[in-house]
């Protein structure tokens, strides 16, 4: 498959994709603070450095893009082409590497989809607290913060299979 536009507005165009702080993990912060969690983020001590850790729980937070990520990527790799195939078969590749590496260190990784936070993302917070421990999680104070914060659209981001 021939790419559509120039090597420049390409480069332009990847150069603008974050690793971190996408809105779906800047939705799930805001949401952790509401519920008044303990987390930092990003620790560079950790393999690959979790977006949400949660060090008393001993618990890891990724928060994966859909795409990225290769959400049901057995589904619609095929229609990839080898470029995109093999990196994101890399990036899954990795991913497993480093909750391998978090779970012999004795972490709980738990891992959120994209399309979990836009369907649900009070849900997720929910099932970070669990895992974490916490039972003094107050929804309304995080349905409140849900209701200050603009809507997330689900966005259909991935090749039909």
């Amino acid at each position: 498959m021939v790419d559509i536009i120039s090597p420049q507005q390409r480069s332009r165009v990847m150069s603008r994709i974050k690793g971190k702080n996408t809105t779906p993990e800047r939705y799930i912060r805001a949401l952790l603070k509401a519920s008044r969690l303990k987390f930092t983020q990003h620790d560079r001590a950790l393999p690959g450095r979790p977006d949400f850790v949660f060090a008393e729980a001993r618990v890891a937070v990724f928060v994966n893009g859909d795409f990225w990520h290769g959400w049901r990527f057995p589904v619609w790799h095929h229609k990839l082409p080898a470029f995109w195939r093999n990196k994101i078969g890399c990036n899954r590749e990795r991913d497993k590497r480093n909750t391998k590496k978090l779970r012999r260190l004795r972490w709980k990784v738990l891992r959120i989809w994209e399309h979990q936070v836009e369907t649900d993302a009070v849900a997720c917070v929910q099932r970070i607290a669990r895992t974490v421990g916490s039972k003094r999680l107050n929804l309304k104070v995080v349905h409140s913060q849900l209701e200050r914060m603009p809507p997330l659209k689900r966005r259909n981001r991935l090749p039909k299979p």
